[in-house]
């Protein structure tokens, strides 16, 4: 396909409460929206680059400059599909999560015109997937037992706990204490600790965990390789795993038994599906971790978890755990599942005066 142009669109989505990780809290999402735009399909694509570089170096603004300065150039005037894009932004250093925002978009577009579904595109093999919900660390155990219950409720089929230092054995023994060895249950550092702190991560060993997720700094591979041989509880690698090699060093290394796989982080769905294969054959679990993406972003993200590998519930909650209001059609949780788009390309678009309402700026890159 060759495109007109990139519309580069810029909205403000509040949180239905706050979220708080190890390294912030976020309030309302600054999201940045690529639209393709070809003579026969337009397509989405979703940049889950957040306000500040907290969980990455990349951060909106510059995800919005990179896109508008280098990227479109390389774009202009050539037959696209996904991997041409991939191939033209592989000179240009990093910006993983701007890479995966431009490829979306024209994926989807050129699968729209094609008539044919990203599942299909994938290799996706259900069409649903269980989900799993993330929580944020919050003000009091009480008020955590609270938010978990109404998940639970809800029918969420597995809770992941945000962790820090000080705030890590006393929530997980209360939510094991209060319900259960039965619940499915990990937690997530965002890189946290060091292996000094290997004594205490031992601690959750008791409790029965799926995963501890990035507990250290994301380029020590070498001190996650040894931290897990001083845990019992699985190590699973999130910031990390910036590619499939660096998915089959981590895995070669010893460092992790599981991978969270995020498109925005590797660069796009195509490497996606290559830290999957990677990740299958050699005989390691993944499954889809989520950046509080709208609709747009977890159509492509609940399809993603469609893909054989997927074997554990991934972020792939429902749209109200985020938003009252998505800029989409809201994915449901149905008996603990979300239904995975089947229509053309990544199955959904924005609805026209929703998208209106929550735009703050729109800009208009010419590809001819």
């Amino acid at each position: 396909m060759r495109l007109d142009g990139l519309e580069l669109r810029r909205i403000a989505m509040p949180l239905v409460a706050p979220f708080r990780t190890s390294f912030g809290t976020e309030r309302e999402r600054d999201v940045l929206l690529v639209r393709a735009v070809g003579a026969d399909a337009e397509g989405w694509g979703e940049c889950v680059a957040m306000s500040a570089p907290l969980y990455s170096s990349e951060h909106v603004d510059g995800a919005a400059e990179v896109i508008r300065r280098f990227f479109a150039p390389a774009l202009a005037g050539a037959d696209l599909d996904a991997w041409a894009v991939e191939t033209r932004l592989e000179p240009f250093k990093g910006h993983p999560m701007a890479k995966a925002a431009v490829q979306t978009a024209v994926l989807d577009a050129v699968l729209r015109a094609a008539g044919l579904p990203l599942g299909g595109f994938l290799g996706a093999v259900r069409d649903r997937v269980p989900a799993g919900v993330s929580v944020g660390i919050m003000d009091s155990i009480p008020a955590l037992l609270d938010a978990v219950a109404g998940y639970l409720d809800a029918g969420y089929l597995r809770i992941k706990l945000k962790i820090e230092p000080g705030w890590d054995v006393e929530p997980v023994r209360a939510v094991r204490e209060r319900f259960g060895d039965a619940v499915l249950l990990q937690v997530d550092a965002n890189t946290a600790y060091t292996l000094g702190d290997a004594r205490q991560l031992a601690r959750l060993d008791p409790f029965d965990l799926l995963l501890i997720e990035q507990p250290l700094p994301e380029d020590d591979v070498r001190g996650h390789a040894a931290l897990a041989r001083l845990i019992r509880t699985p190590i699973c690698l999130d910031e990390s795993i910036v590619s499939a090699r660096a998915a089959a060093d981590a895995i070669a290394l010893g460092a992790c038994s599981i991978v969270n796989i995020k498109p925005g982080r590797v660069g796009g769905y195509l490497e996606a599906r290559r830290v999957h294969d990677v990740c299958a054959a050699n005989g390691v679990a993944v499954w889809a971790g989520g950046m509080l993406e709208t609709g747009l972003g977890r159509a492509a993200n609940v399809t993603l978890a469609a893909l054989p590998g997927f074997t554990l519930p991934g972020d792939t909650s429902a749209s109200d755990r985020y938003y009252a209001r998505d800029i989409t059609p809201p994915f449901l949780l149905e008996a603990g599942h979300v239904a995975v788009p089947s229509g053309p390309g990544i199955g959904v678009a924005p609805i026209p005066d929703v998208l209106a309402e929550v735009t703050t700026d729109t800009s208009w890159i010419p590809l001819k």
